[in-house]
């Protein structure tokens, strides 16, 4: 199987990164410079309000928007500050590590301190107003709604992952293997962590040598001091912290010896990733390759098409039937219809067959808009236990690959698997769209900037026509005064470079989606585009 990943960085307003499969896209992540991007950064903040009823703090952090802090995502440190046992209280959100410890262990422990329950004491018996704590933004902040926070700070490198509050190292649950679970421990603890600090082996960390676990913890450590240090030179609410920005994330998270090529079409991206891989995995440099070609990237490997069918309500499946997405406040239903699916004269046989292919096809698209939230799946009824078991298996397996956390329910008395996604972030719907001032919310429609990004990319292919001399472009006045304004320069380059003459033209009266683009020789004939065979206007 060929793997390969596309990093799309020519227009600086956005940031795309492809993950492909033998040619279909497997893996979606975009990233728009006008939005905030807070998950991971570390920040000294200070209490503003406290809520007993909901047990959460609001702490304003430096953005101009206070984070949500529940008592769950309060580390024991604080509650030792304010009188308290930290072996008596309940652990809260520890991350999904191995200890080394079995059950008859956890049970002596239990006993040693008495048998008596642990519990989270109230948060308004933890802090007050104007305290100060260190936090980390792990879910954005969507809607009406504020970053989530937590004082685990947990700062991810390649193979391990530095938690302070921790204490001690750990292994991923997702590396299974009981031999490499008991090496790589061992490794750890051979190398000496110093005392208070926790470490996690990553799954990336499999079959790594010890020398390779050493840099990544030696690196982990200078961050941690430098971390240290601005936080004892900073005064009030503020920045501590800063991820990477999200090329060297997605390749430090995602990059592993299975992508065969890695691909980025911006020069000084290029440069930045290449010394990126050169530090963290050098024996793979030479997989990275800069894009020079005068097509865009994405539509060189046909994901333009794909991409904008992302955000479509229906998805066909492969070989008949469909599947139809609906996003509510709440949750997301997911329908699967048969349509002209057959396979087989039996009913059941027919069923199961659609059912296994939609599974998979659901997997994907959750990955690739993002969807968190509760999630409803209503699959074609079966009647045999062993076909809805063979499903809930193959929808289990489908999303071993996501990076979001799931869990997964057994098949309801209805029909239904209802399940549960990790919500770090808006959807890539969200990101994407703006609510339609026409329908009030029903329905979304791109914005100016979305817009804009696409009217570029469009020129760009029409103006790769040998014949080209004149390209006129229609669309509502939004979109025409962004690409006036703040695209202008790109326009001229591009009128440079093909010698072409562009004119932009915008009216009050067309769909804030409508794109029209005439491409005329230098008789002014006609070129016909073969990208603008479907309409775009958005009526």
């Amino acid at each position: 199987m060929k793997k390969e990943m596309l990093v799309n960085v020519s227009q600086p307003e956005e940031c795309r990164i492809a993950i492909l499969e033998d040619g279909q896209l497997e893996e979606l992540y975009t990233e728009r410079a006008s939005q905030n991007n807070w998950v991971g950064n570390i920040y000294r903040g200070r209490i503003v309000n406290l809520e007993p009823s909901i047990q959460a703090a609001f702490v304003d952090f430096g953005v101009g928007r206070n984070g949500f802090l529940h008592i769950s995502d309060v580390e024991a440190q604080y509650f030792r500050q304010a009188g308290y046992d930290p072996a008596e209280i309940a652990t809260g959100n520890m991350p999904d590590v191995d200890d080394g410890s079995d059950d008859d262990q956890r049970k002596k422990g239990r006993q040693q301190r008495g048998g008596r329950p642990r519990f989270k004491p109230p948060i308004q018996e933890i802090f007050k107003r104007g305290d100060e704590v260190l936090v980390q933004v792990i879910k954005e902040g969507i809607g009406s709604k504020g970053p989530t926070l937590s004082t685990y700070i947990s700062i991810p490198g390649r193979y391990l992952v530095l938690m302070p509050a921790l204490g001690r190292v750990g292994v991923s649950r997702k590396i299974e293997d009981e031999h490499q679970r008991k090496q790589l421990r061992q490794i750890m603890l051979d190398l000496h962590p110093p005392e208070g600090l926790g470490f996690i082996v990553r799954t990336a960390g499999q079959d790594r040598t010890r020398k390779d676990l050493a840099r990544d913890m030696a690196y982990l450590l200078r961050l941690w001091k430098v971390i240290v240090k601005r936080l004892g030179k900073t005064n009030g609410p503020g920045s501590i912290y800063e991820e990477s920005d999200m090329i060297i994330r997605t390749i430090r998270d995602i990059f592993s010896e299975d992508i065969d090529t890695l691909i980025v079409d911006q020069v000084d991206s290029f440069n930045r990733a290449k010394e990126f891989l050169q530090l963290v995995m050098p024996k793979y440099v030479n997989r990275i390759q800069l894009y020079e070609g005068k097509e865009p990237l994405f539509y060189k490997y046909n994901l333009e098409n794909e991409i904008n069918r992302i955000h479509r309500r229906k998805v066909p499946l492969k070989g008949g039937g469909s599947i139809v997405i609906d996003s509510t406040e709440a949750l997301v239903a997911i329908d699967v219809n048969s349509g002209n699916f057959r396979t087989d004269d039996s009913a059941e046989e027919n069923a199961f067959q659609l059912n296994l292919s939609a599974a998979k096809e659901i997997a994907r698209q959750l990955r690739l808009r993002d969807l968190g939230g509760v999630i409803v799946n209503d699959f074609i009824d079966m009647r045999k236990d062993s076909h809805r078991r063979k499903v809930e298996r193959v929808l289990k397996e489908s999303l071993r690959r996501d990076r979001a956390r799931t869990k997964i329910l057994r098949t309801s008395p209805f029909g239904l698997i209802e399940m549960t996604r990790q919500r770090i972030r808006p959807s890539l719907k969200r990101s994407v769209y703006d609510d339609c001032p026409c329908c009030q919310g029903r329905a979304v429609v791109k914005t100016a900037e979305s817009m804009a990004i696409e009217v570029v990319r469009m020129m760009v292919m029409a103006a790769q026509s040998p014949k080209a001399s004149r390209i006129t472009v229609r669309v509502q006045d939004k979109v025409a005064a962004y690409l006036n304004n703040k695209k202008r320069r790109e326009i001229m380059h591009l009128e440079e470079a093909c010698r072409v003459t562009v004119q932009i033209l915008g009216s009050e009266a067309l769909y804030p989606e409508h794109i029209e683009i005439d491409c005329r020789d230098a008789d002014g004939n006609e070129i016909a585009l073969r990208f603008m065979d479907e309409p775009t206007s958005g009526k």
